[in-house]
């Protein structure tokens, strides 16, 4: 049995508000459903924080599970999380006109330092 820490996945990303919903979303944020939170921490996600800057959002967060995918279905088969979702998604753009994403885009880790 190894006591080792698990790996630690960082991500990055990025979405844009839509003006009139900006009010909307940060008050959602403000009172984050607790089973939303107790479903992030069961499916891996630690650390999750979310920045504003005007209508730019940034979000970061760290996944330590052994398995992403299924993690990251069982948070969609979620029907609270679906219920959550239906609120901040039409809060959300993606960041880049054009882009494929209906709403958060991800970055590519370029370098970290703990």
């Amino acid at each position: 049995m190894s006591d080792a820490a698990p790996a630690v996945r960082r991500f990055g990303m990025a979405a844009r508000l839509v003006p009139e919903k900006r009010a909307e979303y940060l008050e959602l944020h403000a009172n984050v459903w607790p089973h939303i939170e107790e479903m992030n921490a069961r499916c891996g996600i630690r650390n999750f924080t979310i920045f504003v800057l005007e209508d730019v959002i940034l979000g970061y967060y760290e996944y330590v599970g052994d398995d992403y995918e299924a993690d990251q279905a069982l948070m969609a088969e979620d029907p609270i999380c679906q219920k959550w979702w239906s609120y901040t998604a039409p809060c959300q753009l993606p960041f880049r006109d054009g882009s494929d994403s209906p709403n958060w885009e991800q970055f590519a880790e370029v370098w970290h330092q703990d």
